[in-house]
């Protein structure tokens, strides 16, 4: 089928759905190429879904979206084998809508509920379909080749939400040939299957409230990474990711970093007794802001996960920027149209960066621009704190006949032996200049 369109979009993932019902409903002419047998299927992520954007865009999602639980408590820890020290935080307004605008949700049933809305709209969302190459000419893109078969669909503007690998955008010098290591995250994730009512017990959950818990340390034997636990309605979401670098490094596969962590004993006992329901392993590209690649070119533009638009932060937000570029993705060939001009030449898209900069997206991701080579260049920090600071703290509450200052001198003196003062204070200094 050799067919033109005004925009075609790549990828029936956050970005390119969100794209895709702002153009359409502005009456811009627009098609979405998935390459999965529906939408959702070839997207995995560990779970939670974060939804301003969406709300943006669907006023009533919070209601009508199939999403599986409210968070409404966000657990952050540290484990050392054994040890465990945690932040736990449950705010009771969070109970009420928008539920602090987190949800936990399964992207098979998330994604192709998102893609019905699109087509709602008048958007046209192909499944089975893969771009397997950018057409160029001239220097401006203006479609793709498309498999099954060799046919071309043309189209004054191309929108990359193609994910992580970003086959297309590194085909048009976008980004580098080669993925940086050190900087893509390799995700595993599983869905275990327990009773609502179990579940709610070994969680304290009532009703639709949810939890979210992330821990460093431990779980990813001590490497630039995290583990996660998401409760979903009857369902537990459990994964980690650490860089491709750290499991070359490791000589070790995701399944047995994954083992590991279901068998430590902070872990161990919320999934006992449940069923594997799915299993899954994708990329996430935490480049951080300074090393996003170029994000347009005539006739194309990349959003979401093809941009690198991760906050890797502690706040690990990955759809909702992915929205937030659908919809500036959209909103900058809108502008264009309504102008009377090509809406793809460089001049129409040259606003879209801009654009990102000025909302949340890229302003959040300069805010944290130091975390990614930082953690990086120490990885020293996310492999001995957990498993020392936890020891501090079970030496200083053990109750015992110890004097409490013999019990703080020595750990003055465990924490001079572990680490050095010296050394504790540039690395606490460093970490709080890696946030600002």
């Amino acid at each position: 089928m050799d067919e033109e369109f005004e925009v075609l979009i790549i990828g029936a993932g956050p970005s390119g759905i969100s794209a895709a019902i702002a153009l359409a409903r502005a009456g811009v002419e627009v098609v979405v190429l998935e390459r999965g047998e529906y939408p959702g299927a070839k997207n995995v992520y560990g779970g939670i879904l974060f939804t301003h954007q969406l709300l943006k865009l669907l006023p009533d999602a919070i209601d009508s979206a199939p999403f599986e639980r409210a968070v409404t408590r966000r657990r952050f820890g540290a484990l050392g084998d054994d040890r465990e020290v945690a932040m736990d935080l449950k705010v009771g307004h969070w109970r009420e809508k928008p539920y602090n605008h987190t949800m936990t949700a399964l992207r098979g049933r998330f994604d192709r509920w998102f893609a019905e809305q699109a087509e709602e709209e008048g958007a046209q969302v192909f499944a089975g379909f893969m771009a397997s190459e950018l057409l160029v000419e001239n220097g401006r893109v203006v479609g793709v080749k498309v498999k099954p078969g060799d046919d071309e669909m043309r189209a004054k503007v191309v929108i990359s939400g193609e994910g992580a690998q970003a086959f297309l955008a590194r085909q048009v010098g976008l980004m580098p040939p080669k993925l940086p290591q050190r900087h893509m995250i390799t995700n595993i994730k599983e869905v275990i299957g327990l009773p609502r009512e179990k579940l709610e017990d070994r969680f304290l959950l009532e009703g639709n409230e949810g939890v979210a818990m992330e821990y460093f340390g431990e779980p990813v034997k001590g490497f630039f990474g995290m583990g996660f636990v998401y409760t979903n309605q009857e369902s537990v979401s459990i994964g980690l990711g650490l860089t491709v670098h750290d499991l070359i490094t490791s000589k070790e596969t995701l399944n047995d970093f994954l083992e590991h962590f279901k068998n430590l004993p902070t872990i161990r006992k919320l999934i006992e007794g449940g069923e594997s329901l799915e299993y899954a392993a994708h990329m996430i590209p935490e480049y951080g802001y300074n090393h996003l690649p170029k994000m347009s070119m005539p006739g194309l533009l990349l959003v979401g996960d093809t941009a690198g638009l991760i906050n890797g932060s502690v706040y690990h937000e990955g759809t909702n920027l992915a929205m937030g570029s659908g919809l500036a993705a959209a909103e900058t060939i809108i502008a264009a149209k309504e102008a009377g001009q090509d809406i793809g030449s460089a001049e129409a898209l040259a606003s879209y960066k801009e654009k990102l900069e000025n909302n949340f997206v890229l302003k959040d991701m300069k805010k944290f621009r130091k975390i990614p080579d930082f953690f990086n260049n120490k990885p020293h920090i996310l492999r001995d704190y957990p498993k020392h600071v936890t020891q501090w703290l079970e030496d200083y509450f053990t109750i015992s006949e110890t004097p409490k200052d013999e019990i703080e001198r020595g750990i003055i003196n465990k924490v001079k032996k572990d680490i050095g003062l010296f050394s504790f204070a540039k690395d606490m200094f460093g970490v709080g200049r890696s946030v600002r």
